[in-house]
């Protein structure tokens, strides 16, 4: 059974999101600040954060920064009512893998968190498959679909599973042009338009990971093409 934390100072809210992940087959713990969770996080990691913005006892995006240092891969849901484009960016930097706005509908968010946990289901599932790139100078790029590890010149890189997805997904189909709605729809399972800078935000957020090398181009107005040569 996967573990989610809900760090949620409205007890009403926070009781309502516990007790429907609950029935949806998940063990969920509910948290009313960010002390509560830090104590959590020290008894046990979660499979899955689901993070409001706005606590008592500080920020949950200063929060979530502070948890991706000490666990990268760890899979962050935004909840809250910060609904501007530039705060959702923000998380999405962070490293989110969803940001959710209030009002919402516990069962969206069921769907959203089922939809997330399959993404990495897939992500991990064994198909065998090593991919091997080079760039024009002489970096080498290793994907092992199998073990889910990436590597540049031997040194492994940490991926969110958004991150991952989206990487495996232009590597794979090299050197085709994937537009942003082709990977909203294959690596998000959700194609709103809105959601376009999302993937913008995430190509920035691998391109510095992804070093050293450049292998990932822009084609303006369109989407983007991997640049690495199949070895």
């Amino acid at each position: 059974m996967k573990l989610i934390y809900v760090v949620e100072d409205h007890e009403v809210i926070c009781q309502g999101v516990v007790q429907y992940l609950s029935l949806s087959g998940y063990e969920a713990k509910g948290l009313k600040s960010i002390e509560e969770a830090r104590n959590a996080f020290a008894e046990s990691v979660p499979d899955l954060l689901v993070e409001d913005v706005m606590l008592p006892d500080g920020d949950g995006f200063s929060f979530v920064k502070e948890v991706k240092e000490k666990y990268p891969s760890l899979p962050v849901i935004f909840l809250t009512a910060r609904v501007d484009e530039s705060d959702r960016i923000l998380g999405f930097e962070l490293g989110a893998d969803d940001y959710i706005t209030k009002p919402f509908s516990p069962k969206e968010l069921v769907l959203r968190i089922q939809a997330l946990f399959r993404r990495l289901d897939d992500t991990v599932s064994v198909s065998g498959r090593v991919y091997s790139y080079s760039d024009s100078d002489g970096n080498t790029m290793v994907i092992d679909d199998n073990e889910h590890i990436l590597t540049i010149n031997g040194t492994g890189i940490s991926l969110t599973a958004a991150e991952w997805r989206i990487v495996l997904c232009l590597a794979t189909n090299a050197p085709n042009l994937i537009t942003r709605a082709q990977i909203l729809e294959e690596c998000f399972d959700y194609s709103f338009e809105s959601y376009e800078r999302v993937v913008d935000t995430h190509i920035k957020n691998i391109r510095a990971k992804l070093k050293p090398g450049s292998w990932i181009d822009t084609v303006r107005g369109y989407g983007y093409r991997f640049s690495g040569k199949r070895s």
